[in-house]
């Protein structure tokens, strides 16, 4: 279901559950009270989404914590930023998503201004073409380049240029792309998605807070410095 008809349906079904208590309530109080509840909820509808962001963003941190650390584990090489470092942003992304694009200058800034940041990549390839780049991408991080690949593919759009361009033994490459172990980490990275509820790309995981949506420097930052202690 895509993010916003989900958003639409839980926002339909608190709409219904807040004024069913207040028919209850009605019923139970004659109205005084409940009429002012109907009042204030009408007269401040940015409630009912603010209710359905928070209930969205509990219901993902319960599902991130019941699974443990694998989501954290990279694939060998897919990291951008410190491999040993000890704060962790985790990034579901497709090349061909003009979000995740978008969203390269921010990562690229996180990772300039904190050394001790690592950035786990779980390439989702959910458009239609994307599931080459994906598996070029995951072959360049068996070579020690993942990064030169993943910058070029965004730049050049094009599997093999921004193979060559990030300088991959093709040969080499072409064999991993197509192996088992590339198309198991791509699978897994599909139910990884699923299980935290997400719907497309980007989404991240800032800490241990699931996020959705290019969301920008701002509220990635936040997200891991809360998840930072001290």
């Amino acid at each position: 279901m895509p993010q916003s008809s989900l958003r639409n349906t839980l926002l339909t079904a608190l709409t219904a559950l807040v004024f069913g208590f207040l028919g209850a309530a009605i019923w139970s109080y004659a109205g005084l009270a409940d009429n002012r509840t109907r009042s204030f909820l009408l007269d401040n509808p940015d409630m009912l989404p603010q209710m359905v962001e928070a209930y969205e963003a509990q219901e993902a941190e319960k599902r991130l914590a019941a699974m443990g650390d694998e989501v954290f584990a990279p694939f060998p090489g897919v990291v951008l930023g410190n491999p040993q470092g000890s704060k962790v942003l985790v990034e579901f992304t497709d090349y061909n998503c003009p979000y995740c694009e978008a969203s390269l200058k921010d990562v690229n800034r996180l990772v300039a201004e904190d050394p001790d940041l690592k950035v786990v990549v779980r390439e989702w390839p959910i458009f239609e073409g994307s599931d080459e780049a994906s598996r070029m991408a995951l072959a360049a991080g068996l070579q020690g380049k993942y990064r030169a690949f993943h910058d070029a593919m965004f730049r050049l759009g094009d599997v093999r240029a921004a193979a060559s361009a990030a300088g991959l033994d093709m040969a080499r490459a072409e064999a991993d792309a197509a192996s088992d172990a590339v198309t198991a980490e791509i699978a897994n990275n599909l139910e990884l998605a699923r299980a935290l509820g997400f719907t497309g790309t980007p989404a991240w995981i800032a800490g241990r807070k699931p996020i959705g949506g290019a969301v920008g420097y701002d509220k990635l930052k936040a997200a891991l410095d809360e998840s930072t202690p001290g």
